[in-house]
């Protein structure tokens, strides 16, 4: 059986070469991501020129300016830098299928079996090197034989500083440590230290098969993935190396610090487990579909498509999944490819819901020479739960009546969103107000549901509305059997309301300054039926205005 061989790949500067891979001429200047702790603002990744200059992470920003006085800064995007490590998880997927990551800013792979592959361990180390050097990356190796001393190897030497501060650093020293503080520097008194990062002699360390005690001794005890506080008093009492304390007692070790520290030591060792777990992938439904000769006919393209919409629906089914957006891609002789996105009103799985959508984007594929290969990709999917369908007859002949009828204002809403967008199909959607022109709302069409209840409500609300417009009456509160409104004279001919509404004291609206209204349903000698109110004045004047009209 092949020993077991861990390889952990840590970026220092992650944050920062991100930004550079997005903005190259970032490389030949000073550079620093800016993290937020409270009200302070930190320093966060560094790029190399940065380090040249004497920053260091988790310095304040004014120091740093202060060092540095070009120094240009980015805001420290946690979510795009756990995107980046998750291409970089990909990536790393070449050189062995066990790979798991270490947010911020590391992975770890298991090599068991497969440095063989690339010829040596120096030699995968060297291509990691070089791939990642090629990329815009700083990378540190680790190799050895536990994920514990792989760790420390990729992030300390001999001769690193450690993360914690110094004994002689400490205030809480012996008395005649600390009557010599006075000729000391200001963070040797308690202060920041300057430099609180790990400064690797060389960019890969290996340690042989069965040599992790070896190569773990003269590291700082910071390398065993301690806490600051552990560290600390682990340095107090003159334990600054790991070799200091594999001599020690194990039962003294843990009556004064614990059994955390004796299990860090283990598993840097190798005398106790520390699996990797690595993440699974991503479930990817695609499908593709080659021939012989290359064709061009609209016919062979769509039934090309309808073979492997078959094969999708099948395989969402049994995941219990169902396909939100689609892309549709031709790949031509002349080494051209080209694609059209269709997304779905609703999450589906049967083909015949899916094709009548796609045959809609076939006549805007380009076939050009040729078409050698097409491809079919679920970009989006969505769970569906499985629905049984019990009970009377009655109601299951309504349930089935409400499905289908769902059913079809999907597929009209798929349908019209291939041709103009889904972005551009919206439906009304009930919002809690009681201002009239806010009890509803604009809303996407496929992303909503239609089956939402309006809120039931006797009071009658025009079908159409637009802002108020001044109509001419008497400054009154009761309605007026002759108003003049657009220009025209109009005689009411019945009148029903009023009724009150006042407005949202809570929100700042401009058309609501004029307080509360007293709304109308006016039916005019024309046979038109306006919607008018009465503005009683608040911030400004009364007065008579028309809002809307019923149908």
């Amino acid at each position: 059986m092949s020993e077991r061989r861990i390889l952990s790949l840590w970026f220092p500067r992650l944050g920062a070469e991100r930004w550079q891979r997005s903005e190259p001429h970032l490389r030949a200047v000073p550079l620093a991501t800016i993290m937020h702790e409270g009200n302070a603002q930190t320093v966060g990744a560094l790029n190399e020129v940065a380090s040249s200059a004497g920053l260091y992470p988790g310095q304040p920003l004014r120091d740093a300016h202060a060092v540095c006085a070009g120094l240009l800064t980015r805001p420290a995007c946690p979510h795009s830098e756990e995107a980046f490590l998750s291409a970089l998880h990909r990536w790393a997927g070449k050189f062995s299928p066990w790979v798991a990551a270490q947010p911020p800013d590391a992975l770890v792979i298991d090599l068991t079996g497969c440095t063989h592959l690339f010829g040596d361990e120096v030699q995968l180390c060297d291509q990691v090197t070089q791939e990642c050097r090629d990329m815009g990356l700083t990378v540190r190796t680790g190799l050895a034989d536990t994920l514990g001393a792989a760790w420390a190897l990729a992030r300390f030497s001999k001769g690193d500083q450690s993360h914690a501060r110094s004994g002689d650093a400490i205030d809480q020293e012996a008395p005649a440590t600390r009557a010599k503080a006075g000729k000391r520097r200001h963070w040797e008194r308690g202060g920041t230290l300057p430099g609180l990062t790990a400064r690797p002699a060389g960019d890969t360390r290996i340690a042989g098969s069965g040599a992790a005690w070896s190569a773990l001794a003269p590291l700082p005890v910071a390398a065993l993935r301690l806490s600051p506080h552990m560290q600390e008093g682990l340095i107090r009492v003159g334990l600054r190396q790991i070799g200091d304390l594999l001599k020690q007692p194990r039962a003294s070790l843990a009556r004064r610090f614990g059994r955390g520290l004796l299990e860090r030591l283990d598993q840097a060792v190798g005398s106790a487990p520390e699996p990797i777990t690595p993440a699974a992938p991503a479930e990817r439904f695609t499908f593709r579909l080659s021939f012989p000769d290359p064709i061009g006919l609209e016919a062979d393209v769509t039934e090309g498509f309808a073979r492997m919409v078959d094969r999708l629906c099948a395989r969402l089914t049994v995941r219990g999944r169902g396909v939100r957006v689609l892309r549709l891609e031709v790949y031509r002789c002349d080494h051209t490819m080209h694609w059209q996105g269709l997304t779905l009103a609703n999450a589906v799985q049967s083909s015949d819901r899916i094709m009548p959508l796609i045959q809609l984007k076939i006549p805007e594929l380009e076939a050009g020479p040729g078409i050698d290969m097409l491809r079919l990709e679920a970009v989006q999917t969505e769970r569906i739960h499985a629905r049984t369908v019990a009970g009377h007859a009655e109601a299951t002949a309504q349930a089935m009546h409400r499905r289908d009828g769902t059913r079809g204002i999907e597929d009209l809403i798929g349908r019209l969103g291939a041709r103009l967008g889904m972005e551009a199909i919206t439906r009304h959607h009930p919002a809690d107000s009681q201002i009239p022109e806010k009890m509803w709302k604009i809303v996407p069409a496929a992303w909503t549901d239609p089956t939402e209840d309006w809120p039931e409500d006797d009071r009658p609300r025009p079908l159409l509305m637009w802002r108020p417009e001044p109509v001419t009456a008497p400054d009154s509160p009761h309605i007026s059997e002759q108003f003049r409104w657009r220009g025209r004279d109009w005689q009411a001919a019945t009148a029903r309301g009023p009724e009150r509404i006042a407005p949202e004291w809570w929100l700042e609206d401009p058309d609501w300054r004029s307080g509360p209204r007293d709304y109308w349903d006016v039916i005019t000698t024309r046979g038109d039926r306006l919607w008018l109110f009465y503005a009683h004045g608040g911030a400004l004047s009364s007065g008579w205005f028309c809002q809307g009209a019923f149908a």
